[in-house]
């Protein structure tokens, strides 16, 4: 029965249920899984004990996580990635670890980090997400910069900065961003200035800098 399972919510579960303990490990099928305010232990237990093959939509919202289980980064054909609200979240992975990398996850398209308050940075090896094609960061206040690999996200349209309020700048390469059409900057009230290699983004619609109190001017855009 385990093994045809396709969809598996844990909201709220502080402990793995029993029939999931004694059963099969092995989740071919599986690709959704919801673990919407799981205690952390619970987290860790089940995503380092599975092979997740096939899953697509992953949920950690509102867990008390301070890191990912490093088992995440190998679920190669995970498309949704959804981190919010995870205040404990301050790092991706323990700096003391062998860091993961984000070569597996070559199909992923959405990444959700919003509303991690203590979110200090972000991995340097976000740059291998290829496929990228939203990435959401809002109210991650802890946050005070973007790492230069950002600008390797080709594939990016959307990317939502808004209420980022120690964020003071962006790097430089986030010009190379060829398919972004949507940037949100609104309420980045540290944010002291934009990269000149911001016009290079031609694919760019819509800027949103609203409530940039910090802002003094802005670089000259391409048409």
């Amino acid at each position: 029965m385990v093994k045809i399972l396709e969809g598996i919510s844990f909201k709220e579960c502080e402990v793995l249920p029993s029939f999931f303990q004694n059963g099969s490990k092995e989740f071919h099928n599986l690709r959704l899984l919801d673990l919407t305010k799981a205690s952390p232990n619970m987290v860790e237990i089940f995503i380092q004990s599975q092979d997740f093959n096939n899953l697509r939509w992953l949920c950690l919202q509102e867990c008390l996580i301070q890191k990912l289980p490093s088992n995440l980064f190998n679920c190669c054909h995970l498309q949704v990635l959804h981190i919010t609200k995870c205040n404990r979240l301050q790092l991706f992975f323990d700096i003391k670890e062998l860091s993961p990398s984000f070569t597996k996850l070559d199909a992923l398209l959405e990444l959700n980090i919003s509303r991690c308050s203590s979110l200090q940075e972000l991995p340097t090896s976000i740059g291998q997400l290829s496929a990228l094609q939203n990435l959401d960061l809002n109210h991650c206040w802890s946050l005070q910069e973007l790492p230069t690999s950002i600008g390797q996200l080709t594939a990016l349209q959307y990317l939502d900065l808004s209420k980022c309020s120690s964020l003071k700048e962006l790097p430089t390469s986030i010009g190379q961003l060829s398919a972004l059409q949507n940037l949100h900057l609104n309420d980045c009230s540290s944010l002291q200035e934009l990269p000149t290699s911001i016009g290079q983004l031609s694919a760019l619609q819509n800027l949103n800098l609203s409530d940039c109190l910090s802002l003094q001017e802005l670089p000259t855009l391409a048409n």
